[in-house]
């Protein structure tokens, strides 16, 4: 079955059948990569480490936010 035939398969189902298709595929493509994840665990504690250690300094919060 080619796309064109699975996506006007998919336009004859009711909206609430056509919206649990599209939940699905964008949870398929939304997978956490753990990988990913443990790098920016990594990079936090540097981070974190660097502010602490006074290497580098913060921003408040209203300077970061403000328009």
């Amino acid at each position: 079955m080619s796309n064109q035939e699975i996506l006007d398969l998919a336009m004859t189902l009711k909206p609430v059948e056509r919206l649990l298709i599209i939940d699905g595929l964008l949870r398929s493509l939304d997978e956490p990569d753990h990988k990913i994840d443990e790098l920016w665990a990594v990079e936090a504690e540097k981070r974190l480490s660097a502010y602490r250690e006074g290497r580098v300094e913060g921003i408040p919060m209203e300077e970061v936010f403000k328009e």
